[in-house]
């Protein structure tokens, strides 16, 4: 199973890094497989440890591919990492094997710590739209801008009906980034 998550990651010298990431999910392991180059591939390698959260704030997801980072963290409790304050439910990581790939290497992780925060409700209409935009645009230098453009208005009329505040502001957010990358 995938699941569409925010990987904390944290250099040598202490620097967190958000990455929204869809990660493979089974029985007491995660793993990551981020493409090369990769910030959170070169901080799990030199550290092995990450924090997988779950969270139904989307703009999150799209804070991470636009810049604005701002969200609280606070220190996990097994590893030497950081997880998101306010994650739904967070689950802490070990790295235990890596099969190295020019331009997907996968990361074998044990999952040493977990914990839910809050119940997850759900995702509405809107909040899944912001997360298939987020994926198109942490592929836009992967695929066509007219591609891309091209599944935008379906999800688009999703955030309008059925968005409140936070998945419109994440939805502006990502439409920004995409109309840098068009300039």
């Amino acid at each position: 199973m995938i699941l569409e998550t925010i990987v904390v990651t944290q250099d040598e010298a202490g620097q967190p890094h958000l990455a929204p990431m869809g990660v493979h999910s089974w029985e007491g392991e995660i793993a990551i497989l981020p493409y090369r180059p990769s910030q959170t591939l070169n901080n799990l390698l030199a550290t092995g440890v990450a924090v997988v959260n779950a969270t139904d704030d989307v703009r999150v997801f799209a804070g991470c591919l636009t810049g604005r980072l701002d969200f609280p963290l606070v220190p996990a409790k097994r590893i030497a990492c950081f997880r998101l304050r306010d994650a739904l439910a967070h689950s802490e990581l070990k790295l235990i094997e890596v099969a190295d790939d020019p331009i997907r290497p996968k990361l074998r992780c044990r999952i040493v710590h977990q914990e839910n925060h809050a119940p997850f409700l759900g995702f509405n209409r809107a909040q899944f739209a912001v997360l298939e935009a987020a994926i198109l645009v942490s592929r836009l230098n992967l695929l066509p801008i007219e591609e891309i453009e091209t599944k935008l208005p379906s999800l688009r009329t999703l955030v309008d009906k059925t968005g409140g505040p936070r998945e419109m502001q994440a939805w502006d957010w990502l439409m920004a980034k995409i109309q840098e990358v068009k300039r």
